[in-house]
């Protein structure tokens, strides 16, 4: 029973009682989350909303009625298909080199005795705020001979300085006793980075590779100023044409919506979830090293 008691208590005394500032911030963040949150559910709404209802204003939360129309408009393209396989591959190599061109950049940074790491990072430093603008970065990428290739959309962003120094700032955070005994046991610096450093930086990699996902996932510009071949179309190009086509309201379009069974309100929420949802679905599975990798880099300087 003394054994029981005690538990009892120890379970009582441990609850803390929320003071007024607690209930005021709760109630803060819940009102944060409710305006976050009301976009995206209106979008699914307005997405698989019966057409008349959306056209006269009905729907202002929850669906009125159903219709998958507007995402049978959208799917039916014969663009889409190949547009999100073209996607994928521009996401999975642009990421890929993204993660081992900085990484072997940012390590020799990190190390002590490597003598041209202050005037590279103050290079980098500058490439932050200074850029030659877009007429010189489209010759250099004709020089470069990548207009209308794939390479066009993963290689120029592959490195970023801010992500060097991100990286560089991880890598010093970690003890430097791993890459000194390392060396004692005859590994090179190739082997500690890729055996040693790079293994206890998941969280980082995990940052980053959401971000360069992200990025190039959303990227629609660079296609639209040097990819001339509809083929290699990203799927936001694709998107965003679907979208112009019902601006314009071509023939098949204006049939559609005369017999009201899409709207132009509804393809343009099916095209923003279409596009939102891969990457929503990945997020839950990297969010517990997402948290990890954006607090630890900023534990050192």
């Amino acid at each position: 029973m003394v054994k029981g008691g005690r538990y009892r208590m120890t379970t009582v005394a441990s609850r803390k009682r929320l003071e007024p500032a607690d209930w005021i911030i709760n109630i803060f963040l819940l009102i944060l989350t409710a305006v976050v949150l009301y976009p995206f559910i209106y979008m699914v709404s307005i997405s698989v909303s019966d057409p008349v209802a959306v056209e006269f204003g009905k729907v202002r939360f929850l669906p009125v009625g159903w219709s998958w129309e507007a995402y049978l408009f959208v799917f039916n393209d014969p663009r889409l298909m190949l547009a999100y396989v073209n996607t994928i591959i521009y996401a999975v190599l642009g990421t890929s080199l993204s993660l081992l061109l900085t990484s072997l950049t940012a390590y020799p940074l990190s190390v002590k005795w490597f003598c041209m790491k202050k005037f590279i990072i103050k290079f980098l430093t500058v490439t932050m705020f200074f850029g030659g603008g877009l007429i010189p970065y489209y010759i250099t990428i004709r020089n470069l001979h990548m207009i209308n290739t794939i390479w066009v959309m993963i290689l120029p962003g592959a490195v970023s300085a801010w992500n060097v120094i991100l990286y560089r700032t991880f890598f010093q955070s970690l003890p430097d006793s791993l890459g000194e005994s390392a060396y004692i046991d005859g590994a090179n610096d190739i082997k500690i980075l890729f055996q040693i450093i790079l293994p206890l930086s998941k969280p980082l990699l995990v940052t980053m590779a959401l971000f360069s996902v992200v990025g190039i996932w959303n990227d629609y510009f660079t296609a639209l100023i040097f990819l001339n071949d509809r083929s290699k179309y990203p799927l936001q190009m694709i998107l965003r044409s679907i979208l112009v086509q019902v601006e314009l309201l071509n023939k098949d379009t204006a049939q559609l919506m005369m017999n009201f069974t899409v709207n132009s309100k509804t393809i343009k929420a099916a095209t923003i979830m279409v596009a939102m949802l891969p990457i929503m679905l990945v997020y839950p599975f990297i969010q517990k090293y997402f948290m990890q990798g954006m607090m630890i880099g900023s534990l050192k300087g």
